[in-house]
């Protein structure tokens, strides 16, 4: 008979009860901040939903009614400069954070002024929410991402578990910095089942980072159960699996929270790795809105009786006046100035309107803002060498992937913010292709292998970028893997800087390569740069041989925008000259003209630079040939291509990859707005087919273009140029 032996986790995993005598330790000072606190939020919530009751709130109104003793309660132990994120509910977090920080250098307390930077906090927050000019991200957030970095807050999030792997960015930032700082991630029952979540338990599990899972479970994502949702809905036992402490708390209890956090808070300040708290708790109101969830037949009006008698301003009430530290008078006084000063700061941002009120209309944003800072101006890049006409000194023939590998130690030697992370690039003499060779020995702690976990890796990287201490290089192993990585590269990275208020920078490179050719099929062989190319935010660098590597992987990383750097497979092991020179850059608005002619301008990039001058040279074809370089939008350079097509009159673009997401679609649309009184004829392309590549060497030969595609569309776009 099989002998069986019972097995326990290696991390604890308990529930914590405050009792009286943990209430009764607890300073007068910290009991008032948290009264004011939580009196603050819920007057401030109150006024959220009045103002969306009267479609002043465009869009959601996800209040956290109910829940503000979590947040309180978590956050009162921290620093301003520890570092907090939340989700679409993220009112209270933002506030309890930001009130915290203010109150460093003014009384956050029942009998002071709510005046100074306690009303430009909140009057900040509330103009944010409604979509304004005055708001902490100049009202691109509203009331789903709220950001201000002086106070720790790194940005509240809208897709579920969303901001997570970003916080674990943050704390990877205090470690390596040589802090005892920490990041705290707050999220949802929901969330706790994303996973982007679970990745980055991992993660930052297996990398001892200080981060604290502080889980709200607030029983409902929107109307499904926590138990219609998973087999185990103590939430706080995913925590032991990764070896993860874990505290599970009653979230109505302020101090109970505290007292967790305290314990979380030790233990990943003294260097232990994340903890995990979940804290239950109960919003009294509906998903978004005024109602409560009753009216929505989800949950009954008896339940929600019995949470609202747990509410924790009454709670913390009740406890302070037992010990004689407030009256019922006061604590009414409390309540009334915390509702006066909202409504207040709402008849600053609204103005009368017959029998109702409207948005004051000098504090919209103004039209002309919708696009700034969806990438940065480059200054940054100002006063760096760049690269003239000729090349940079003596050249030499050398292997591609040699020169990556050695302008990547150069950058690291002279930049110790560098850093590099993705699969196995710690390992196998630089990664799978030899791209980082050596940089593992030369610079120990800076080369990170990680586990197969792009969601929470590349987020991570995301939040180092958006911490500003550091500058992390991410490297893909194949480009399809952004896909699963999707949410982070598309949602959070490359739309940062533009949601939060369009003037912080997100320093991060993406490295990538392209993969056809090389038989690896359908899901490790795509060409990236149509699908970035549409995606706000990023930059895209194609280098075509190592002078042009090293001056735009310069640029790249000089860049404070994320940027993406593809690479090709078919050049890695290619010889061609190569500089000894690495410190020069080639800035964006830099294209090359690789032939000249006067019938058709040829524009492509990467490896195909090669296969089309191959086939204008068999062809003998009068042609402009155009690599591109920089594919972006923002950073194509329109006067080498409008130069060259008024002067042929006829263009062909060539890409590689299939033409399902293809890079040359939208560039012909933006040419022929352009260019369209220059035209003889409609633009042509070069693609692949519309299937992705197949193992069979066959197959995959004919889903993408070479130089033979290239030589049959030149001689047909030829045979009608005038």
């Amino acid at each position: 008979m099989a002998e069986e032996t019972p097995l326990a986790h290696t991390a604890p995993w308990v529930a914590l009860r405050a009792t009286q005598d943990d209430w009764d330790a607890v300073p007068p000072e910290a009991l008032r901040r948290m009264l004011t606190s939580l009196h603050l939020i819920r007057a401030f919530e109150e006024a959220v939903l009045e103002l969306a009751g009267e479609g002043l709130v465009y869009g959601p109104a996800h209040s956290s009614i109910g829940q503000e003793g979590g947040a309180v309660g978590a956050i009162l132990p921290l620093r301003s400069t520890d570092h907090v994120n939340g989700s679409h509910r993220g009112h209270h977090h933002f506030l309890a954070k930001a009130l915290n920080h203010v109150s460093a250098s003014q009384p956050l307390d029942p009998d002071a002024p709510f005046d100074g930077m306690i009303r430009h906090t909140l009057h900040g927050a509330m103009a944010e929410i409604m979509g304004l000019a005055p708001g902490f991200c100049r009202g691109r957030g509203g009331s789903m991402h709220l950001r201000w970095a002086e106070a720790g807050v790194l940005g509240t999030n809208a897709i579920v578990g969303g901001g997570v792997p970003l916080a674990a960015g943050a704390a990877w930032a205090h470690r390596h910095a040589g802090t005892q700082d920490v990041a705290v991630t707050f999220f949802g029952d929901g969330a706790m089942n994303i996973g982007s979540v679970l990745e980055t338990m991992n993660l930052a599990a297996a990398w001892k980072l200080p981060l604290v899972f502080f889980v709200e479970n607030n029983r409902y994502a929107v109307s499904t159960t926590v138990e219609e949702s998973t087999a185990e809905p103590r939430l706080s036992a995913r925590g032991p699996g990764f070896a993860i402490p874990s505290w599970r708390v009653d979230g109505m209890d302020p101090v109970a929270v505290m007292l967790a956090m305290d314990r979380a808070l030790a233990h990943a300040r003294a260097g232990h790795g994340p903890a995990l708290i979940e804290a239950e708790v109960y919003r009294f109101f509906h998903q978004n809105g005024p109602l409560p969830g009753s009216a929505f037949g989800y949950r009954s009006k008896e339940e929600e009786a019995q949470w609202r008698a747990r509410d924790p301003l009454d709670r913390v009430a009740r406890e302070m006046t037992r010990r004689g530290l407030i009256t019922d008078d006061e604590v009414s006084a409390l309540r009334r100035r915390a509702m006066e000063t909202h409504a207040g700061i709402v008849a600053e941002l609204t103005e009368p309107d017959g029998n109702a009120r409207r948005i004051r209309s000098t504090l919209w944003p103004d039209r002309a803002f919708r696009d700034v800072g969806v990438r940065g101006d480059l200054s940054e890049l100002r006063g760096k060498p760049v690269l003239g006409d000729a090349p940079p000194g003596p050249l030499t023939e050398r292997r591609f992937v040699d020169v990556v590998a050695d302008v990547m130690t150069r950058r690291m030697e002279q930049d110790s913010r560098i850093v590099v992370l993705g699969e196995d690039v710690h390992r196998l003499k630089g990664g799978t292709n030899g791209a980082t060779r050596g940089l593992a020995e030369r610079f120990p702690g800076r080369v990170l292998g990680t586990p197969i976990s792009e969601n929470a890796f590349f987020g991570l990287a995301g939040g180092v970028a958006m911490d500003g201490r550091f500058r992390p290089v991410v490297e893909f192993m194949y480009p399809d893997f952004m896909w699963v990585a999707a949410d982070q590269v598309f949602n959070q990275v490359g739309k940062a800087r533009h949601m939060f208020g369009g003037d912080m920078a997100v320093p991060l490179v993406l490295r990538t390569k392209v993969a056809m050719g090389t038989g690896y099929g359908s899901q490790h062989s795509m060409d990236p740069a149509g699908i970035f190319a549409t995606a706000p935010g990023w930059r895209i660098v194609a280098p075509s041989d190592p002078v042009d590597y090293v001056g735009l992987m310069n640029a790249a990383l000089a860049c404070d925008d994320p940027v993406l750097v593809l690479e090709h497979v078919d050049l890695y092991n290619r010889t061609m000259p190569a500089p000894a020179e690495m410190d020069y850059l080639l800035p964006p608005g830099r294209a090359a003209l690789r032939r000249k002619g006067r019938r058709a301008t040829v524009i492509t990039y990467l490896s195909m630079v090669h296969r089309v001058l191959e086939a204008a040279e068999k062809l003998d074809a009068d042609v402009d040939v155009i690599d591109l370089r920089w594919l972006d939008r923002a950073s194509l350079d329109w006067d080498t291509i409008s130069e060259s097509v008024r002067r042929t009159n006829n263009v062909l673009l060539v890409e590689q990859g299939a033409r399902g997401t293809s890079y040359g679609a939208w560039l012909a649309d933006e040419m022929q707005r352009r260019l369209f009184d220059w035209l003889d004829q409609p633009i042509q392309r070069v693609t692949g087919g519309e299937a992705s590549p197949s193992i069979s060497k066959v197959l995959e030969r004919a889903a993408f273009a070479g130089t033979e595609e290239v030589e049959e569309a030149l001689t047909e776009l030829l045979r009608h140029a005038a």
